[in-house]
């Protein structure tokens, strides 16, 4: 006769492993938990959880007490019986019964006796995938065990169910967001692997964060999610340069092509015409020394266009002759006309960089179009601060960062290390056509700076560097 306490007892425990599944997302854990509770309610020496696989015509298992990954034909052996029919079977002695595999047993050396396979049904009535139970402890399975494991059954379907909707769906994410980040590198090439190089930097200084929290952050910790939120937001913070127009986000000069070849024409013209006043002169018998003297002095100014048009650091000797070359005219068909113009002019006197102020607030723009668009996705609750972080990561802590001069205690903790990240990187990177990649120990020494002048946060840079999180992406100096 049944023990009454003992069945209520066993029907708490499925009601409580039963809530356990709901909240349980991985698959493996999720089929290991299912796995250990059908083993304790019917007192079965081994269990062994199968997955219907109907693309495959498969019944698989990653998990079974006493043996490795098992895959077998869906309708072969007691297990496909139960999956194909969806009813369960009860076995008092194995080997009486034809549809036992006797030659697991002798390669494994196991002794099957008793056996208990039950379906796992959905709410619509589907096989999901079967338990099976072996050799109960002090006998046979009997009509309770078979009942009790088809109560846990019902649940362990649902949650299976759930566990792998949630995983296509984070393969979804996945995928969308490996798109994204591919349309990103179209649109700019020469920042290729930029975004993974970041994502991989960031997501690595969160564990190292964590695993040794600095005493300015010593609550700060990171659950999976939170993981898979940050990778999430750092592969895509350069999405809004979708939004920028190509031209000037590949802008690796000061001059565009277009404008450079036109200041070259100028210059080849003034050239010529001097060059026909020299030959006039010696013509007439009059000296040309002036005119040499021009045609050297331009030389020396294209020279000077040259190199004030790369995207390096203007010192104050090439302004102040960029500053005489405005001033420098020629006649053409009795115009007076200038040898550089002033839009060119002010163009080549950018002090850092290749971009106009103008230029540089559409690239800026990128955070907010970035923002924006992410904005729209209808993120899960555990990744709903991916449009947050991605905004942040061009902040400083001390106002002075863009889009919205949030100040430190407005940032993000994911940010700020983000923004050391991205930096790190963008100073590193040895894809970049218009600027040479520094060694990382320059680039550590630079975001050291940074993070003296209060832009950066100095205990996240310390682990970043201590930890070093930093050779991830880059080789040692």
């Amino acid at each position: 006769m049944a023990d009454p306490e003992r069945r209520i007892r066993k029907l708490q425990s499925i009601l409580d492993v039963a809530k356990a599944m709901t909240a349980e997302r991985d698959v493996d854990r999720l089929l290991d938990l299912i796995l250990r509770e059908a083993k304790g309610v019917v007192e079965a020496d081994r269990c062994t959880l199968f997955i219907v696989d109907k693309e495959k015509g498969q019944l698989w298992s990653k998990i079974a007490h006493g043996t490795g990954e098992i895959r077998i034909p869906l309708d072969a052996g007691i297990a496909g019986a139960v999956a194909t029919r969806g009813v369960p079977v009860r076995i008092d002695d194995a080997y009486q019964d034809p549809r036992f595999n006797r030659e697991v047993d002798h390669a494994t050396g196991y002794h099957t006796r008793s056996i208990l396979c039950v379906p796992m049904l959905s709410t619509t009535g589907e096989v999901v995938g079967v338990i099976q139970a072996l050799n109960r402890a002090d006998g046979v399975f009997t009509e309770e065990d078979q009942e009790l494991l088809m109560a846990l059954g019902g649940p362990a379907a649902s949650a299976v169910e759930n566990a792998k909707l949630h995983e296509e769906i984070e393969k979804l994410f996945e995928g969308f967001v490996n798109a994204a980040v591919k349309a990103i590198e179209s649109r700019d090439p020469t920042t290729e692997g930029h975004s993974r190089r970041v994502a991989d930097l960031t997501v690595g200084l969160a564990q190292a964060v964590e695993r040794a929290p600095p005493p300015a952050h010593p609550r700060i910790s990171f659950r999976p999610d939170d993981l898979r939120q940050l990778k999430y937001a750092a592969l895509l913070h350069d999405f809004g340069k979708v939004g920028v127009r190509e031209h000037v986000l590949v802008k690796a000069e000061k001059l565009y092509p277009h404008e450079r070849d036109l200041v070259r024409a100028r210059f080849d013209l003034i050239r010529a015409r001097l060059e026909l006043e020299r030959a006039e002169a010696r013509l007439a018998g009059r000296t040309a020394a002036e005119v040499e003297r021009q045609l050297q002095e331009l030389g020396v100014y294209w020279d000077l266009v040259v190199e004030a048009n790369k995207p390096t650091v203007l010192d104050e000797d090439q302004s102040a002759r960029l500053r005489r070359l405005a001033g420098l005219t020629f006649r053409d068909g009795g115009v007076e006309k200038p040898y550089v113009t002033s839009e060119e002019l002010s163009l080549l006197s950018i002090p850092r960089g290749s971009l106009s102020e103008e230029e540089r607030r559409q690239i800026e723009s990128h955070v907010t179009h970035t923002y924006e668009f992410l904005s729209k996705i209808p993120w899960t609750r555990v990744l709903g601060k991916v449009p947050d972080i991605a905004r942040a990561h061009h902040e400083k802590l001390d106002g002075r960062g863009y889009p919205l001069g949030l100040r430190a205690d407005q940032i993000p903790p994911e940010s700020k290390m983000m923004t050391i990240a991205d930096i790190f990187d963008a100073l590193t990177a040895s894809d970049r056509p218009y600027k040479r990649a520094l060694p990382a120990q320059k680039a550590l020494d630079i975001l050291s700076q940074e993070a003296g002048k209060g832009m950066l946060d100095p205990a996240f840079l310390g682990v970043f560097v201590e930890s070093g999180v930093w050779k991830i992406t880059a080789k040692a100096p």
